[in-house]
């Protein structure tokens, strides 16, 4: 079995008044063929939380983690086999009509990166898949439509069936390690930071811009 992990960092507003509203939005999957190795990363660096730390439900979110927490955890990654891709997005230049479309762009970009995926060839041929998604959206009605979009897609174009899942980091704890891949990517192009970026950078087969 394969498994895919996707997440984003930044946020799909377009309001670029607002003071918090990114200019960059980034979408992450992590490709690996045995997940236990992310989640005994992501059990290790909890466990080395200090105590007033740990009252998250054994959930790590990079945004909130302290410096040494996130260099840890994403040197831990670099140290495993397993491979990522992006996608990151100017959000300047997206069409207008996407910017009042946001599910619809968001599926939009979570389909340009699957297909890199398997236009790479990062999976085995002939690999059962597993994606699991984190979280977005309570909207059952959304969620499946992102489900149906993607595995009608890359049932077209690469004559494969996925399973798709949509899971809480909480639910499935790799999620917390693709956040923080996703995070350190977003700090590279939304502030020119790359001091997280370069712990994971040999992780990374593919950077690729949309609306650039």
């Amino acid at each position: 079995m394969a498994y895919i992990f996707l997440d984003e960092s930044g946020d799909l507003g377009f309001n670029f008044r607002k003071k918090k509203t990114s200019k960059t939005f980034v979408i992450t999957c992590i490709f690996v063929e045995n997940k236990g190795l992310l989640e005994k990363i992501v059990k290790k660096t909890h466990s080395e939380l200090q105590k007033k730390h740990k009252r998250r439900i054994g959930v790590l979110h990079c945004v909130k983690e302290k410096p040494v927490t996130r260099q840890r955890l994403l040197r831990r990654i670099n140290e495993k086999e397993c491979f990522a891709m992006t996608i990151y997005l100017n959000k300047k230049r997206v069409y207008t009509k996407l910017q009042n479309e946001k599910q619809v762009l968001y599926n939009y970009v979570a389909n340009i990166l699957l297909d890199r995926v398997y236009s790479k060839k990062i999976i085995p041929v002939g690999s059962a898949v597993k994606l699991i998604a984190s979280r977005r959206e309570t909207n059952k009605f959304l969620n499946e439509n992102f489900k149906d979009y993607l595995n009608s897609q890359v049932e077209k174009r690469h004559k494969i069936k996925m399973e798709i899942l949509i899971k809480s980091p909480h639910e499935e704890k790799s999620l917390q390690a693709v956040d923080f891949m996703s995070w350190a990517i977003f700090r590279k192009y939304e502030y020119g930071d790359d001091s997280y970026y370069n712990a994971i950078k040999n992780r990374i087969v593919e950077e690729n811009p949309l609306f650039p």
